[in-house]
């Protein structure tokens, strides 16, 4: 019998589907290199020799419906195929089967079809043909309710996207918030939401900063509740200084409008992920051998 393990390390060696990987494992007696072979000759995994390249670089891209939205970050090598209307086509539909059946993890969507093609395998034929590895990273599918409001913004052509719900109707609001968290990346939506481990581990650094400037251990302590209220400023949305109005931090601005963030996420491409080090001149000669 076949099991899920191997059956994984296959598809993460060859880019197939998770169907043919059993297949080609069935047919070879559990044989993994024989299975590659099967694979290959079967042209399955044409986006095998991309699997190991590093896809940095890519596209955020939001879509709502009715009272649904979804944003995702969809990964390639280079930013030329990040501008590719195929590329760009691919991640719209993606979005759309997303939403029409309420994905919930990628290996979910990954299953699922658009026009009666499996997400994988369009994925695999677009690796192969535009010869570059094209990844399904993240997404995330919110909802709200009538009386909330989403507000969306896509900065740099897709380099950063964000996704937000607020109370109320007010979506010029919600999208100038959304434009301000693209700008300073908050983690959190205030400091009720900080984790008390992460409160407590940046307290004992502020500590140990303090008293590293010759302050006495009783100095440092009190230094301690000044310095943590500066660094929730620094992460936490609505404690910052709204970007397109610096008399007001963000608190205010909401106020102003009788209304509250309820949740946000921010993507930006290739956040944590390795980088490519090609330059330009690199970059465009790959492009012309693909």
């Amino acid at each position: 019998m076949i099991n899920a393990k191997l059956v994984k390390e296959l598809r993460d060696k060859t880019g197939a589907g998770m169907l043919d990987c059993k297949k080609a494992l069935t047919a070879s007696d559990g044989d993994l290199d024989k299975a590659v072979d099967w694979l290959r000759e079967k042209g399955i995994s044409k986006a095998a020799s991309k699997s190991d390249r590093i896809a940095a670089e890519g596209l955020a891209d939001i879509m709502i419906l009715d009272n649904q939205a979804a944003i995702l970050e969809m990964n390639c090598e280079t930013d030329f195929v990040a501008k590719n209307p195929e590329f760009q086509e691919l991640v719209k539909q993606i979005l759309t089967v997303i939403l029409e059946n309420k994905a919930k993890s990628v290996d979910e969507v990954l299953e699922l079809s658009f026009e009666n093609q499996k997400i994988e395998d369009l994925i695999i034929a677009k690796t192969a043909k535009i010869g570059e590895k094209i990844s399904l990273r993240r997404f995330t599918l919110i909802s709200k309710q009538d009386d909330e409001v989403f507000g969306s913004y896509i900065h740099m052509g897709g380099k950063i996207a964000v996704l937000n719900i607020l109370k109320g109707d007010k979506e010029e609001v919600a999208r100038d918030v959304a434009m301000h968290i693209a700008a300073m990346n908050p983690s959190y939506i205030n400091s009720q939401q900080v984790p008390a481990t992460e409160v407590e581990k940046e307290k004992t650094i502020l500590k140990e900063q303090a008293i590293s400037e010759g302050k006495s251990l009783e100095i440092a302590e009190k230094m301690v509740n000044g310095r943590i209220a500066k660094y929730f400023k620094e992460i936490c949305l609505i404690e910052q200084p709204f970007v397109k109005d610096q008399d007001l931090n963000v608190e205010n601005y909401l106020k102003n409008n009788n209304t509250e963030v309820l949740e946000f996420i921010r993507y930006e491409v290739g956040e944590g992920m390795e980088k490519r080090t090609d330059n330009f001149a690199e970059e465009v000669q790959n492009q012309l051998k693909s």
